[in-house]
Parts: C-alpha cells; sequence; structure tokens
C-alpha cells in the first residue's frame, strides 16, 4: 500500500522537524513546504504553531494559508492543527488585551487559562469520547505533552463535532475532530508512544 502523503506547513512556526519525523514514524511521507500546490495535493496537511496567536497569523496569511486551510477543508481534505496551530483555527484569539482574527473555521476565541500556574506545562489526560477517531485504541489514562497558557474553553460549533477535553484549573478543549478538520492542543510528536498512536490514526484516516 502506498504512503500517505502529508504536507508539515512551513510558515515561519512550529516544531517543523519534530514533527516531520513523527509523521514519518507512523508511515507518511511527508515534506516540510511552504508550497500552496503541495500543501493544496497532500493527503494530509499538518499546521503547526508556537507562540503568540497573532505572530502565528502573521505568518500564515504571507503564504496565504488560511486559504490553503479553507480550500482543503471545503473539498472535505484532511487538516491538522497542533498547539497554536488549533487556536488559530478559531475566530479570534485574545493575547494580552490585543483581540486578533483567526481563520474562523470554527466560531469562538481563544482566551487565556484561568489557572495559578500559567503557562500549563507538562503532562495531562484527556476525556475523549467513543466517537474519537483520533484517540481510537488509547487508555483513558494516557497522557499528552502540553504548553501553553490559552486555550479553547467554550464550543460554538457544529454539535457533531467530538471534542476532547482536558482540565489545567479550568476545563479546555485538548482536541476537536470536525469532519477533515482535527485539531490537538497538546503536542503529538512530543507525547510518546501515546501522541504516536494519534498521529497514527489520524494518517490511517486519509
Amino acid at each position: 500500500m502506498t504512503a500517505k502523503s502529508v504536507v508539515v506547513l512551513d510558515y515561519g512556526s512550529g516544531n517543523l522537524r519534530s514533527a516531520q519525523r513523527a509523521l514519518e514514524r507512523v508511515g507518511a511521507t511527508v515534506e516540510v513546504t511552504a508550497d500552496p500546490r503541495s500543501a493544496t495535493a497532500a493527503d494530509g496537511l499538518v499546521v503547526p504553531g508556537v507562540g503568540a496567536f497573532e505572530a502565528c497569523m502573521t505568518g500564515l496569511r504571507k503564504i496565504a494559508g488560511e486559504r490553503i486551510i479553507a480550500e482543503r477543508v471545503g473539498a472535505g481534505r484532511a487538516v491538522l492543527g497542533v498547539c497554536v496551530g488549533m487556536q488559530i483555527l478559531f475566530a479570534r484569539g485574545v493575547e494580552f488585551g490585543v483581540e486578533t482574527t483567526g481563520c474562523a473555521q470554527w466560531p469562538g476565541a481563544v482566551t487565556r487559562l484561568d489557572a495559578p500556574v500559567i503557562p500549563h506545562m507538562g503532562w495531562n489526560v484527556v476525556q475523549s469520547c467513543s466517537r474519537s477517531r483520533l484517540f481510537k485504541g488509547l487508555d483513558p489514562s494516557a497522557r499528552f505533552y502540553f504548553v501553553h497558557s490559552h486555550a479553547a474553553q467554550l464550543w460554538e460549533g457544529e454539535q457533531q463535532a467530538v471534542l476532547t477535553w482536558a482540565t489545567h484549573n479550568v476545563p479546555f478543549l485538548a482536541a476537536v475532530e470536525d469532519g477533515p478538520l482535527s485539531a490537538t492542543q497538546f503536542h503529538p510528536e512530543k507525547s510518546g508512544d501515546a501522541g504516536a498512536a494519534v498521529l497514527s490514526n489520524w494518517v490511517e484516516g486519509l
């Protein structure tokens, strides 16, 4: 069987090479590029992201990344956002009093976690549901690696979406599966065997 092709979108943000290696380990053929033709043609597109929401959106717009994402989702072709790459899929992000427009694939805002210790950094469990494809076969005690100060804390999107939650003083969305568009707030590429299983499940569905 031919390996699935995945593009890790290079827009100046994210752990590109570690994401590439993690996806290659689960059997995908991976290219790291900003080329829109490659990003459109691949079986799957991964949108990484670290740092600030505003900086990520600035970088994404420079390569027309929001259009690439929208076109893929509109055509029913898989996209996976990771960390801030998940956050920018929402309509807006609010950081340090500054509101930034996101890709608006999902309504709602990404806001600061109300927790005594920020950022939320380290390993945490998640609460997935039986309909989840990303977490298929994973033990409920599986732990994933997070590093973030902001998150989507409400879901205002379509009801058929599969939502996975985690808690750091307050509940927040750890993952969303919504048709061809999926995302994780944690870093699967840093989450050991559990993260590899999530990536494997996603690649298997391409």
